[in-house]
């Protein structure tokens, strides 16, 4: 199932000169997605698995999105999934096997995810909130809140300093 989705999706989906929402929305649904009735879906949509995808009514998901959703994956009616985002329902632990672990993702009634946002397993997305562009979302949002990125912060260093031979001695 897993391969044959892998070429319908690039045949009837991902494809740019595919113009047609409603067909992407009748082959997702073929494929166990769940989409409510008005929903459009821009041309270069990725879904790693349609059957754990839910749309409700009168949605819009732009160009370019990628919905790498290996857990339930729940848009709301009237909400707005911007071009270029990435939702992603797995990540790995940090540890050196690098086990998946996977956590649904919520966008709830009317919520506008912005162009080119993350969205990482877990995350609540309440409604009517707005995602400003660009902004990586690792945690709920509250209903009716704008949330956006603010100017970068270092966070700690990637690899620790090493000492040098010199300054053991």
């Amino acid at each position: 199932m897993v391969l044959l989705w892998g070429l319908v999706e690039q045949v009837f989906v991902t494809n740019a000169f595919q113009i047609s929402s409603r067909l992407r929305v009748a082959v997702l649904r073929k494929f166990g997605a769940t989409i409510g009735d008005g929903v459009i879906l821009r041309p270069g949509l990725r879904v790693k698995f349609p059957w754990k995808l839910t749309i409700g009514d009168r949605s819009w998901v732009g160009e370019d999105v990628w919905l790498h959703n290996q857990d339930e994956l729940t848009i709301g009616h009237d909400a707005v999934v911007s071009q270029g985002t990435f939702i992603t329902t797995g990540s790995h632990a940090h540890r050196r096997d690098m086990a998946l672990i996977t956590r649904p993702v919520v966008i709830e009634a009317g919520a506008w995810v912005t162009a080119r946002c993350v969205v990482t397993g877990g995350v609540t997305i309440g409604r009517s909130a707005l995602v400003g562009p660009g902004t990586t979302v690792q945690s709920d949002v509250p209903p009716n809140t704008i949330v956006g990125s603010g100017a970068p912060q270092v966070l700690g260093e990637r690899f620790p300093a090493t000492r040098s031979a010199a300054q053991e001695r």
